[in-house]
């Protein structure tokens, strides 16, 4: 039932004079009764009794014409909006919005039926106001993070390492530490990056997401070490487990792991050697998924990747060289046989025991088998840009 006008004048009159008196007993009662309030510093606990007063104030103008309620928000919470959010939580809010009520309440409990209606009403219209600052403060922060966050992983796939970068991933709570990886592939068209941080965390890792028009890129990360009972340091499952983990998250198409890296700060070159490999794995007709940025080494040397030239030289090529020109012969003769034993024996004048004992020679020292198919094309690419670079040594001629 609507009070009359005249009767609405007094108890606004009567609600102004005492408004002071009901700020005060706000304060002494959240010192009584909310011990975190007791324990926030002066300035804070100053900004939390503002907003308090002003629920008050606020207040009475809203019983003096209802339809501010859209102003409510920025009534109150105007008061100190970021002391605020960063003093107290959306809880400890509501905890303070009802020992407001509750000593206005008391302090109007012989008043008419419309006033106490009006409280009722007005605070149940300040906990939703409550609710939407909390949230739009926790969306704003969502988005901020989301873009810092593609900052950071465009910095590392541009390989632009500034003072600024660890702070910057500090602030994202990267919880990274020691090896890194990047992982290269095509966005969903309904990306859950929630999803994939839990199916990181799972794995004792963490990721940072970036996407970057049709591809996905994650900067992987494995978390510190926990240690056993004995105090050992527990096993974490290597970055190609967790990439087959993280694999459902990503769209069709290839996906690309990097090679390892000590630390986030050499990302860059794990996202380099990503993303060529991503831009030739098409050419490997039956690549995994996913599928090492190392086992497109010929491919990604074909396309012009510097890197990939290096590495095939370095890690085959030269220490097959430096380590005996003997089995850099007989691999070389064996690639050009057609992978044939027999073939190789003969142009050699060995027996094929003794190519086969070779051979296993030459996958001891470089880590990589010959007599795959695949892997023969990784040597014999190796073989030829290592000839090429090689200005001392001669290519071994068929007799």
């Amino acid at each position: 039932m609507e009070p009359s006008a005249a009767t609405k004048e007094r108890t606004l009159a009567w609600l102004r004079t005492v408004s002071g008196e009901l700020s005060t007993a706000t304060i002494k009662r959240l010192e009584e009764t909310l011990p975190w309030y007791g324990d926030m510093p002066p300035g804070r606990r100053s900004a939390v009794g503002l907003v308090a007063q002003a629920g008050i104030t606020s207040f009475i103008s809203w019983f003096d014409d209802p339809r501010s309620t859209p102003w409510i928000a920025a009534d109150v919470f105007g008061a100190a909006p970021r002391e605020l959010l960063r003093s107290i939580s959306l809880q400890q809010t509501l905890q303070l919005i009802r020992v407001t009520v509750e000593v206005v309440e008391e302090r109007v409990k012989d008043g008419d039926d419309s006033l106490r209606e009006a409280i009722l009403l007005y605070s149940r219209e300040i906990a939703f106001a409550s609710a939407d600052v909390y949230a739009r403060a926790a969306e704003a922060r969502g988005l901020w993070d989301a873009r810092l966050e593609a900052l950071v992983v465009d910095s590392i796939l541009r390989g632009e390492y500034d003072d600024e970068l660890p702070s910057r991933i500090a602030a994202l709570g990267w919880h990274g530490h020691g090896e890194v990886s990047v992982l290269v592939g095509t966005a969903p068209r309904m990306l859950d990056v929630d999803q994939l941080r839990r199916t990181a965390r799972h794995l004792d890792a963490d990721v940072l997401i970036g996407v970057q028009g049709s591809r996905l890129v994650l900067v992987i990360g494995r978390a510190e070490q926990e240690t056993d009972e004995n105090g050992e340091s527990t096993s974490q499952p290597p970055f190609t487990d967790i990439a087959s983990a993280l694999e459902p998250g990503f769209g069709d198409g290839h996906l690309v792991l990097g090679h390892e890296v000590p630390s986030l700060v050499e990302a860059a070159q794990s996202a380099k050697a990503a993303l060529a490999g991503f831009a030739v794995a098409r050419s490997w007709r039956n690549a995994p998924r996913p599928v090492l940025a190392d086992d497109l080494l010929p491919e990604r040397a074909l396309a012009g990747d510097p890197l990939a030239r290096s590495t095939l030289v370095n890690r085959i090529y030269k220490p097959l060289k430096t380590h005996s020109t003997e089995l850099l012969t007989t691999l070389w003769c064996y690639l050009d046989n057609g992978r044939s034993l027999e073939a190789t024996a003969r142009e050699l004048f060995v027996h094929p025991n003794t190519v086969r004992y070779r051979l296993k020679r030459v996958s001891d020292v470089i880590g990589w088998d010959a007599t795959g198919s695949r892997e023969a094309i990784v040597l014999q690419s190796a073989l030829i840009l290592g000839s090429i670079a090689d200005t001392d040594g001669q290519t071994p001629r068929r007799r």
